[in-house]
């Protein structure tokens, strides 16, 4: 039966988290020796891929995260099991019901990816990944310390009764899928296989400064979502990463992760009225940047 599951004792989350496949853990090593090969090649062929503050700071950023992750691991699960037992339509565990719940995931990823963008208090969230000014598979570690707030936007995934081992396999899978395309190495794939995925070349582009390239190309594991609701871009011209005002400090986790939410709290006591005061914290950061720059 696919429906009908019975709820799960919360007294029991210690036991589910055991069942529950560590994947990201089990990756670590291996993303690393990935990392430790591309860094030697980037030398060895003198690719200036690499910075060695930014490099530091990325490392630091994805320690940082790790432990966050860690800290939240309990609460997340009992959060999850939570929602699972109020929903009258749990599945039970099977595990060929994860193809569907990777899907819905990957679309609720898309706009929870989007809003980060368009909604500067979520930007927040997410501009310790932009913040690097080289595109290498470090920058997959620069994962915001606060970027838990945004499983607000999987509650669809959740309130489908998805058994929460599902899901947690489907998240842990989803991250792991984000280290491979960052990289310059890997240049176009089969047209097919570009058209579908968010290969490293359509990232690329996500992660460009340009103005061609600015809030393009947001999907995690799938980049039909971009050509299906306007937000695509095909990798034309050089892409120049970063910010489009870069932060000077490259290497302190603090500041990478924290620095917009001074810049917000900044803003928002500047303001005068309460709606430019909502502008400042909920506008579109790109908006909210051109009208700085012409302030000065």
């Amino acid at each position: 039966m696919l429906f009908g599951a019975p709820t799960i004792n919360l007294n029991l989350i210690s036991e589910l988290e055991r069942q529950t496949p560590n994947l990201i853990v089990w990756a670590v090593p291996v993303m690393i020796l990935f990392t430790l090969i591309e860094i030697i090649f980037s030398y060895k062929d003198n690719k200036a891929y690499y910075e060695k503050q930014e490099l530091t700071g990325s490392i630091l950023v994805g320690l940082g995260n790790l432990l966050v992750s860690a800290a939240l691991k309990v609460s997340l699960l009992l959060l999850v099991v939570w929602i699972y037992n109020q929903v009258p339509w749990r599945m039970h565990l099977n595990w060929w019901t994860f193809p569907l719940c990777y899907i819905i995931y990957d679309l609720c990823s898309y706009w929870a990816h989007r809003i980060s963008h368009e909604q500067r208090f979520w930007w927040a969230t997410h501009v310790a990944h932009h913040s690097g000014e080289h595109y290498n598979l470090d920058v997959s570690f620069r994962l915001s310390w606060v970027q838990h707030l945004k499983i607000i936007f999987l509650m669809p995934v959740l309130l489908m009764g998805f058994h929460p081992i599902v899901f947690f396999v489907t998240n842990q899978i989803a991250v792991l899928f984000q280290f491979w395309v960052h990289t310059e190495y890997i240049r176009k794939l089969h047209p097919i296989l570009e058209f579908i995925l968010a290969t490293p070349s359509n990232h690329r582009v996500h992660h460009g400064s340009q103005d061609c390239y600015i809030d393009k190309n947001y999907g995690a594991t799938f980049i039909i979502w971009d050509r299906m609701f306007g937000t695509f871009e095909p990798e034309h011209i050089p892409v120049k990463y970063g910010l489009t005002t870069p932060i000077d400090n490259k290497w302190n986790p603090f500041f990478i992760n924290f620095h917009e939410y001074k810049d917000i709290w900044k803003d928002v006591q500047k303001a005068k009225g309460f709606k430019q005061k909502w502008h400042y914290l909920f506008g579109s950061p790109t908006q909210i940047a051109q009208e700085k720059k012409q302030q000065h």
